[in-house]
């Protein structure tokens, strides 16, 4: 057994350990990369150099065959590549950016990926398990073959097969490596610079996500950050560790749970000093809160930017504690805690007002930070199955430690799940039997806080206040509705989703025969034809969780006065004045909360499947095994046209339910040219045996109506004596 906790690696031939040698091999590899990367800039920098431009001029034969020979060595596939013009403006980068878009990678970059390949074989040195398993053997090959499409497929075939929590946590070992390859090898040069810093192990740019600006994050800043002082309870106070220790800290941030809380607290060393420690718990789970920093947008926000509304509030909460001058204090996190203290630990001026003698980040991503006091001990411990640490562009084998002479524990820990390998009291447990030395290395650099604590203080922080999210087209009265699947808040809102409608022109007959055996409810004529709907939607995120829905419905005319064209002149009605509707002849969904809401709420034949769906682009695709169908093709340029809100027709005993669909977003008009509607079953299941009798196996629909992003709340089913 490591030090690390983990076992040793298979040998190699000579003795050796593998993993070790393998990581060699890739730090050698590495250096390769760096010398041919190397070699490229300054061929790159000759052949735009301004005294060979005026040489050329001069003397176009002789001036002329060298540039033509060094842009050869730069371009030719047996040279350096295609891409190897690093050139940072003119026409040299146009010329690279060229070779990268039409997929030619460079030699360095070859070699790099090489190196990448490497240090995944040493990670699966101790993960034989990823080598095995054929979800994850599948996506490695199409990450490193540069396959997106089989990356994606693959992909989510291993969440749908192991579920989510053992996919991320099965890739977190490896997921560096992987991001590294992608965009080493993908056609957008603006990610090199990201994969290259990954696949060497140099620090990240300030900018180190492609896409993801500074402004940007800017703009997720939720607020200006502040701290109140609040009291614990009693039952609180009997879990505060009475004397410094590490795991006493750390059980302290436990206490404190996720809800906006740290800790400060007075220690009186051995030496009789007062010294100080700031313990910071991490981010709470679920949706963006807009009454604390500790969630999603502010550990996004703290792990590539410095200052966020977490280490303003610290601040505050720092000064309103009234810690002298030049003291000494000792920062301790977990997970987007240990982001924040490391973030304060990189401030110079807060290392001038304290002095920070220890930072200890468990479960972050730090490691890619550096304390501006080079006198900061810092530890760092992770599990190699717990993703977050990952986030900072290391894996566990990484051929490079950009902080050598920090402590740092990456182990291999018995959870394997996340988010279980990630929970604070899984680092607790693990720091007592797994890796008991890394508690005792840590507890000796804390020897000056080793003694009873004399002052304990909470802080409540808080973001500035910002408007409700959806504001104001989802800010709307709710009620609770129980249902079988728990109380369900009505109206229901999406607050983002995608949408693609296909419109079918069908037998009036047929779909007067799959609607409810009643006289009054006519499917609306379209000339000598009715209309059905097959609408394709992608939640992501909904007050009844996300899910993937299909539903199927015919137009119907009033139901006490039908009138002829009556669906053209309810398109000039506000939606809750309309007459008309569309009735549902069938609902799928991929969640039972939907299924139970779909049914209960707004009385459609709701039933859950297995369904895929991507609704975001010109190309769109939705395919269920459970109801044999599939829709896929691409769109083309539609028309802009107004928002499109829906009343929806469902039938509960001798009721009909109406419910009032409301849409915000932009929607587009698309001819149906490029979709197919195709039925891979024969069976008369539901939904594709009620397409088969309207007619739609294999059919192109007449116009397609798509949202590739929409907030849409749907109200509670309204009961009509019809």
């Amino acid at each position: 057994m490591r030090a690390d906790g983990s076992a040793p690696g298979r040998p190699a031939p000579d003795g050796q350990d593998a993993r070790e040698l393998l990581r060699r091999c890739a730090r050698d590899v590495v250096g390769v990369a760096e010398g041919i990367r190397a070699v490229s800039e300054r061929t790159s920098t000759a052949l735009f150099a301004p005294a060979l431009t005026v040489s050329a001029r001069r003397r176009p034969r002789s001036g002329l065959a060298a540039r033509w020979a060094l842009l050869r060595a730069l371009t030719n596939k047996q040279g350096l590549g295609g891409s190897a013009i690093t050139a940072p403006k003119g026409m040299g980068h146009v010329i690279g950016a060229a070779g990268e878009v039409l997929g030619r990678e460079s030699l360095a970059a070859l070699v790099a990926v090489t190196s990448l390949r490497l240090r995944i074989a040493a990670v699966l040195v101790d993960h034989p398990e990823f080598e095995r398993d054929p979800g994850m053997r599948r996506l490695t090959e199409a990450v490193t073959a540069d396959k997106d499409l089989a990356a994606v497929r693959s992909l989510r075939a291993l969440f749908r097969d192991q579920g989510a929590q053992r996919a991320l946590s099965g890739l977190a070992p490896v997921m560096a490596e992987l991001l590294a390859i992608r965009a080493l090898l993908d056609e957008d040069p603006k990610n090199d610079e990201t994969g290259w810093a990954l696949a060497t192990g140099r620090e990240l740019s300030a900018d180190p996500l492609h896409g993801v600006s500074a402004a940007h994050l800017a703009g997720l800043d939720k607020g200006e950050g502040a701290a109140e002082a609040v009291d614990l309870t009693d039952q609180e106070r009997q879990v505060i560790a009475p004397e410094g220790s590490f795991l006493g800290f750390l059980r302290n941030i436990e206490m404190l749970s996720t809800d906006g809380r740290i800790l400060l607290q007075n220690v009186r060393g051995p030496d009789g000093v007062v010294r100080y420690v700031l313990q910071a718990p991490g981010m709470a789970p679920g949706r963006p809160r807009n009454d604390s920093p500790q969630d999603f947008v502010g550990a996004w926000r703290n792990l590539f930017m410095a200052d966020s509304p977490y280490t303003r509030s610290i601040l505050l909460a720092l000064a309103d504690y009234g810690i002298p001058r030049g003291a000494d204090l000792a920062l301790i996190g977990h997970s987007e805690g240990g982001i924040a203290v490391m973030n304060l630990a990189q401030d110079e001026e807060f290392c001038r007002t304290y002095r920070v003698t220890h930072v200890i980040a468990v479960g972050s991503p730090v490691d890619n930070k550096k304390p501006a006091d080079p006198r900061t001990w810092v530890a760092s411990i992770t599990n190699q199955h717990d993703i977050v640490p990952v986030l900072d562009g290391r894996g566990a084998g990484s051929a490079f430690d950009p902080h050598p002479n920090w402590y740092e524990v990456d182990y291999t820990g018995p959870a394997h799940e996340f988010p279980l390998c990630h929970m604070l009291r899984e680092y607790i447990e693990h720091l007592r039997t797994v890796v008991p030395e890394a508690r005792e290395r840590v507890d000796e650099a804390l020897a000056p806080y080793r003694g009873p604590v004399v002052r304990t203080q909470a802080y409540q922080l808080k973001d500035r206040a910002n408007p409700p999210e959806g504001y104001p087209f989802l800010t709307l009265p709710t009620t609770s509705v129980p249902t079988a699947a728990g109380p369900v808040d009505v109206p229901v809102r999406y607050y983002d989703s995608s949408a693609a409608h296909l419109c079918f022109r069908v037998d009036a007959g047929a779909a007067r025969g799959l609607l409810p055996d009643v006289t009054w409810m006519t499917p609306s004529r379209l000339g000598r034809g009715a209309m059905a709907v097959l609408s394709l939607y992608e939640h992501r995120c909904t007050t009844i969780g996300p899910y993937t829905e299909i539903v199927l419905s015919v137009l119907v005319d009033d139901l006490w006065r039908p009138r002829p064209y009556d669906v053209a002149l309810d398109l000039l009605r506000r939606a809750d004045l309309r007459r008309t509707g569309r009735h549902v002849l069938c609902l799928a969904v991929t969640s039972e909360e939907a299924r139970v809401v779909g049914q209960e709420i707004w009385a459609q034949p709701a039933l859950r499947v297995t369904a895929d769906a991507d609704l975001t682009g010109r190309q769109i695709g939705v395919r269920s095994p459970d109801l044999g169908m599939t829709v896929d093709g691409r769109l083309r340029r539609g028309l802009r046209c107004p928002e499109a809100d829906w009343i929806l027709y469902g039938r509960r005993g001798e009721s009909t339910i109406r419910t009032l669909v409301r849409t915000h977003g932009r929607l587009r008009l698309h001819t149906g040219a490029g979709i197919r509607l195709r039925l891979d079953t024969a069976a008369d299941a539901p939904l594709a045996g009620q397409l088969r009798r309207l007619g739609l196996e294999g059919a192109r629909p007449r116009f397609v109506l798509t949202c590739p992003q929409f907030m849409q709340h749907r109200s509670a089913g309204a009961v009509l004596p019809r």
